[in-house]
């Protein structure tokens, strides 16, 4: 067994192999010239396709994230009709019952219950916490 362990090396894609990204560590790296991905979203910025320069660790490394170089990151591609249609019809399917069809205003839990809670075990819903399915109509039966 020690000698698989021995085998296995942890491969980092971004990483060149000679160690040369720098590491550092929690609220040491340059605020004015790096930024996660999150930091950048806040500022309207993307990465814009560039490799990250460097890595920021805290917890010991157990969490990390990357860091990019803020002069080369791009604006934000805004939002259009069809991205947030296609966002609104993944999220419908998130939050929709496939037993009484209706739309919550949160995930429901698909993976575990299969339904939302009022279908699964009769826990009453809150109305105020969905939107009842459309109804039928009637003319084109």
């Amino acid at each position: 067994m020690a000698d698989q362990d021995e085998d296995l090396v942890d491969v980092d894609p971004y990483d060149p192999g000679d160690g040369s990204l720098p590491v550092f560590r929690w609220k040491q790296a340059g605020r004015e010239k790096l930024a996660t991905r999150r930091q950048l979203r806040e500022m309207g910025l993307r990465p814009g396709g560039h490799e990250p320069v460097a890595r920021i660790e805290c917890r010991g490394g157990k969490r990390w994230a990357w860091l990019y170089r803020i002069d080369l990151a791009k604006p934000k591609l805004p939002m259009t009709l069809a991205k947030e249609a296609a966002l609104d019809k993944a999220m419908a399917a998130r939050q929709t019952c496939g037993t009484c069809r209706r739309r919550y205003f949160h995930c429901i839990p698909l993976k575990t219950l299969g339904s939302c809670l009022e279908c699964f075990d009769g826990t009453p819903a809150d109305p105020a916490s969905y939107i009842a399915p459309p109804a039928k109509h009637l003319l084109a039966a």
